[in-house]
């Protein structure tokens, strides 16, 4: 018989995922989300309750995932006082897919250890219609027989498993995480800082696009990114938001270990523009208003 499921944080990967695992055979018992009609909307087509709070959720499901927005976020929904998952938790699973810093996935895990809860951290390198289809890349950190328990139920999310990776203990995945954000993102703003280069020398950026995606310049940016950057359509698939958050988690890296990252460093001033310009909530490649001559964020499709 397949485990109750919950869902804290029901945003566009949240949502996603348990629409996935409900078209799976799996009964999502329960979801909540700060953003109180997010919650109820996908409840009443799902089949859940939208609960008031996360003490419900914990008493609703066996397993709970938690897709939240950062480490206060993370650390507000496993409390130590007040409501919390952690209400109730004994015998509970939680398997938790924010892009967070590695140390407070260890915290959860001892949290959860003490009042005798499991965890996997599940992090995620794919984006929303990956996790309504099911083809998630899944880097996946804690205790490996929590892994072997739950490897039946990540793989209907990640392609049957093809994508499903045990990394290492407690925030070894969510370290790996942070390096490929990292990358991704100093991808996306280096397209950008070409294309708008080239645009300035009057080269056409579609012919750019194609030349740079059979020579070194290639890189799955190209792609995904480049032509949203030149028709300036940055539906929101990967936040500019969360790319400056995810950056900063691996400079903070960086820097802990005593080592010097220029390139993660100005991406991560690229990002922090766009939050600071209001255009936080645009998609990544957003980061073409800052390059692209004459732009500045005015006339925008979203």
């Amino acid at each position: 018989m397949k485990p109750t499921l919950a869902f804290v944080g029901v945003g566009r990967m949240g949502a996603n995922m348990a629409r996935r695992l409900k078209d799976q055979g799996h009964v999502v018992t329960a979801v909540f989300d700060r953003h109180a009609p997010a919650a109820r909307e996908l409840a009443a087509e799902i089949g859940a309750r939208a609960c008031a709070t996360l003490a419900e959720v914990t008493a609703a499901a066996e397993i709970v995932f938690t897709v939240v927005t950062d480490d206060a976020a993370q650390r507000a929904v496993f409390a130590a006082e007040g409501d919390s998952l952690l209400v109730g938790a004994a015998g509970k699973t939680f398997v938790n897919c924010a892009t967070i810093s590695p140390a407070v996935h260890v915290e959860i895990e001892t949290a959860a250890a003490r009042v005798g809860a499991a965890t996997l951290e599940a992090c995620m390198a794919s984006s929303i219609p990956q996790a309504r289809a099911g083809t998630l890349y899944l880097m996946c950190g804690g205790d490996p027989a929590v892994f072997e328990r739950l490897r039946p139920l990540l793989a209907e999310l990640s392609d049957g498993g093809k994508l499903l990776r045990y990394i290492g203990p407690a925030g070894t995945a969510g370290q790996v995480k942070a390096l490929v954000n990292m990358v991704m993102n100093i991808n996306t703003a280096a397209l950008a800082e070409g294309l708008g280069l080239g645009v300035a020398l009057g080269l056409d950026p579609k012919m750019l696009l194609e030349v740079f995606s059979q020579t070194g310049a290639n890189s799955r940016v190209v792609a995904t990114d480049g032509e949203d950057m030149i028709a300036r359509s940055h539906d929101c698939y990967f936040s500019a938001a969360h790319a400056a958050k995810d950056s900063g988690i691996a400079f903070a890296l960086g820097e802990q270990l005593g080592l010097d990252l220029p390139l993660a460093a100005a991406t991560k001033a690229q990002y922090d523009r766009l939050v600071a310009l209001g255009l936080g909530e645009i998609d990544k490649s957003g980061v073409a208003e800052l390059t692209f001559p004459g732009r500045k964020g005015a006339g925008l499709t979203r």
